[in-house]
């Protein structure tokens, strides 16, 4: 059965809606916090091995240290993200859920004591994980490809889950590339 070239456009607007609704409401916090609220919202992260700090599992994503973070975020989220949501909302919301639990709750395990983990990068390098080990669990010829595009263009985001620069939560970034890998095998 073949869609109609307005069927395409309908998908591929209701794609645009939902990233574009995500963005905002990361952009939109970010500001209020940054302008308003002086930065008291960052203190809704993920807590490790605090109790208070598991809210931080489901907020963390959503807020940024500080404009250059967020903007370091929006891009790969949005084309990772998309390359996803492609695949249909309803993936992209397992994919989005799986993988912020397990970065979050990795995180809240292992990360240093008296530290604040936040920003959608737990998220960013989930969909890394998920779109770089697809192809191989797919095992089809477009998938294969899609993985070999990721890697050539974001594979060097890969060096993020190693501790190499402080002040970056690699905790996020390991654990969310793990999620978005078991994702691809499981979802």
């Amino acid at each position: 059965m073949n869609q109609r070239p307005s069927d395409d456009l309908q998908a591929l607007s209701s794609q645009a809606r939902l990233l574009g609704s995500i963005v905002g409401i990361f952009w939109i916090l970010e500001l209020v916090d940054q302008f308003v609220l002086r930065g008291f919202l960052d203190h809704f992260g993920v807590i490790p091995r605090n109790l208070i700090g598991l809210r931080g599992i489901v907020f963390a994503p959503f807020l940024h240290g500080d404009l250059p973070h967020l903007m370091a975020n929006t891009v790969p989220f949005c084309v990772l993200g998309w390359l996803i949501l492609v695949r249909g909302r309803e993936t992209f919301l397992q994919v989005s859920v799986f993988v912020a639990l397990v970065s979050g709750l990795g995180t809240w395990i292992v990360g240093p004591s008296n530290s604040i983990h936040i920003g959608a990068s737990g998220l960013v390098f989930g969909y890394l994980g998920y779109l770089m080990f697809r192809g191989w669990f797919e095992r089809s010829a477009s998938g294969i490809l899609l993985s070999m595009f990721i890697v050539g263009v974001y594979g060097s985001l890969i060096f993020g889950v190693l501790p190499l620069r402080a002040g970056v939560s690699w905790q996020m970034h390991l654990f969310g590339f793990i999620g978005g890998a078991i994702a691809a095998r499981y979802l």
